[in-house]
């Protein structure tokens, strides 16, 4: 019988993606300025292997991968990637948008929990739902980090990471996040995502953060920040004007700064709202908003403004709140509360941020495929540093798959159902990145023959322990006027 001969490619296979490709491989080595060889082809071997990756050192055994196992633990160990260069190319790649055309960036923390390793430097206390068949929370040592992320529309697995921070045990995580966002929109105005007259570049954050205070440290950029709301918060209406305070009180008086309370608890301090919505979706059903104008919150010299010079800022955004009928788990639909620092909202801006906010939760397909199939939290690293080198390795390759997805085949296994043209998940693609392999450009050199080292003689003792290391933070913040003025030398 006659072989036929069966490409693994679609007939039309874009070339576009194959150029995107192969530039971001070129500039991704160009970054790599130490044991760059070693690093590029790691990222190869990351995306070509076969199932999850388990352990770095399986990675060797890869076909792609053509050096031992000891140029890997010597490139993770002492290599060096010039992070901002990488940051600036992932800004200049072809941005997804959202269906209005803004752009919209999702800001969040992901956990590289280590437990058992007192051996790792400048690990944290991580908060953590749910782990060892737990129900409740608990704080794990670790090394959190955060992510920046471009999301698509639609319901969707992929997003484009943009950024990520290790956050050390010095760090404030509201100055480092609007430090990390403030310089990831620089790059993409710089790298010419967003040009004069295009709409505000929207910021979501989830509930971990304070909106009004990020909005506040954003400020003279062209971003809308848009955070979820604790169920308890109290805020202000806005305060009335001259003209209503003085018919009001006609004895005189300084006009107050901020309005009546806002108690998300006791729905007769709401009022009537200035927007309200109601839509029939199909994973929700019945989707009812109301949204409330210049409601902001009433800061305090405390804690996180505890340092502010002069007199505290009115914060005013737009107070959106969001209830529907059923959610896709089957548990209670518990109303959700959101702030954006826009104001002036119409019913269907405030329908357009909700929808915006659900594909936050799209990160979360991407942090459990770097940590399910990549492998990011799987390495047993010592260092930070080494630690945050394996993190844009695996951010190099998730992006690959992201540049080359229209061009890969489907290769689902036999009891999987067939996906639509244009939407294999990122694992599908990631089974198809070998055959795709050849078609990028693959700067890395070959390998120069040498011998292993003699290593430590057999029967030694190690003369060297690794140094120990306390768990946590090592700056204590004040929470008041009087504890700051008592920590000051």
């Amino acid at each position: 019988m006659k072989a036929v001969k069966v490409s693994l490619l679609p007939a039309a296979v874009p070339e576009e993606a194959f150029a995107v490709a192969s530039r971001f491989r070129d500039d991704l080595f160009d970054c790599l300025t130490a044991r760059g060889d070693e690093l590029f082809e790691l990222v190869d071997a990351l995306l070509c292997a076969d199932g999850s990756v388990r352990a770095p050192v399986d990675l060797t055994l890869v076909a792609e991968h053509r050096r031992g196992h000891g140029a890997m633990y010597d490139a993770l160990n002492n290599g060096h990637a010039d992070v901002p260069r990488p940051r600036q190319v992932l800004a200049g790649l072809p941005m997804p948008h959202a269906g209005d055309g803004r752009l919209v960036l999702a800001v969040d923390v992901s956990n590289w929990l280590r437990p058992d390793a007192p051996t790792s430097a400048e690990r944290l206390f991580c908060h953590v739902y749910g782990r060892s068949g737990r129900t409740s929370d608990q704080f794990v040592p670790g090394w959190p980090y955060s992510f920046v992320a471009a999301l698509e529309s639609g319901r969707t697995s992929w997003c484009q990471l943009l950024d990520a921070v290790r956050l050390g045990p010095a760090d404030d995580v509201a100055e480092v996040t609007a430090a990390q966002v403030r310089r990831v929109v620089t790059d993409l105005i710089e790298m010419g995502c967003w040009h004069v007259g295009d709409r505000d570049i929207l910021i979501v954050f989830d509930a971990g953060y304070d909106a009004p205070r990020m909005a506040h440290l954003l400020r003279g950029l062209p971003v809308e920040v848009l955070g979820r709301m604790r169920t308890d918060r109290v805020m202000r209406r806005p305060a009335p004007s001259r003209k209503e305070y003085y018919l009001a009180h006609p004895r005189g008086g300084h006009p107050p700064k901020h309005g009546r309370e806002f108690r998300f608890a006791k729905p007769e301090t709401w009022g009537e709202p200035d927007a309200a919505t109601a839509q029939v979706t199909e994973r929700y059903g019945a989707a009812r908003a109301m949204a409330w104008d210049r409601i902001h919150p009433r800061l305090t010299t405390r804690s996180a403004w505890i340092d502010h010079t002069g007199e505290l800022p009115v914060i005013e955004g737009t107070l959106i709140r969001l209830e529907v009928d059923r959610l896709p788990g089957g548990n209670d639909p518990l109303p959700l509360w959101l702030w954006s620092s826009a104001t002036g909202l119409t019913g269907e801006d405030v329908d357009v941020r909700w929808q915006v906010f659900l594909r936050r939760f799209d990160l979360e397909h991407t942090f459990r495929l770097m940590k399910q199939t990549l492998g990011w939290t799987r390495p047993k690293l010592r260092t930070p540093e080494a630690a945050d080198r394996w993190t844009w390795l695996v951010i190099a390759a998730h992006t690959q798959l992201r540049l080359v997805r229209q061009a890969a085949a489907d290769l689902r296994r036999p009891w999987e159902k067939p996906a639509e043209p244009g939407r294999l998940t990122p694992a599908r693609v990631r089974r198809g990145f070998r055959n795709l392999r050849p078609h990028l450009a693959c700067p890395a050199r070959a390998p120069k023959p040498s011998r292993p080292g003699p290593g430590r003689p057999p029967g030694s003792k190690n003369r060297r322990p690794a140094s120990r290391y306390n768990v946590g933070k090592t700056v204590k913040r004040a929470e008041s006027i009087a504890e700051r003025d008592r920590l000051r030398p």
